[in-house]
């Protein structure tokens, strides 16, 4: 199976869904997509395979979203990806993709659905136990 996860190193959200994904015995290829961000073909690709909107990817908390004015509703789709391509904290993570699908793993259990040999129990960063 190939496994790849977008992944920001500072997010415990993130951390645990790479350990999760690790504890199955996949070893993921990660992007960390601060530092090398997807192009807006392949971004567009993710979005379209999770079967979501570019507004239900955006992240809030911590980026210049309210500074963009990104909860206008009159935002077109077009505009929101190129918010999130000119600032790239703007998209939410992790994302997911093995050839089970493409997800936003939020929270982190969201992966288990895509690993061939999911872990029959985690235990994440701040203690609780997630069990298959």
């Amino acid at each position: 199976m190939t496994v790849t996860i977008y992944h920001n190193p500072n997010c415990g959200t993130s951390r645990n869904t790479l350990a999760m994904i690790q504890a199955s015995g996949e070893n993921p290829t990660v992007i960390e997509y601060l530092q090398t961000p997807p192009d807006r073909a392949t971004l567009e690709s993710l979005i379209a395979r999770m079967g979501i909107t570019p507004r239900d990817l955006l992240r809030r908390k911590s980026t210049p979203y309210d500074d963009l004015g990104l909860d206008d509703p009159t935002m077109t789709d077009a505009q929101l990806i190129d918010a999130m391509m000119a600032h790239p904290i703007l998209i939410n993570r992790p994302i997911v993709v093995t050839d089970r699908g493409v997800r936003l793993c939020r929270p982190s259990e969201q992966v288990l659905d895509l690993l061939d040999h999911p872990p029959e129990s985690f235990t994440k960063e701040d203690g609780e136990v997630v069990r298959r």
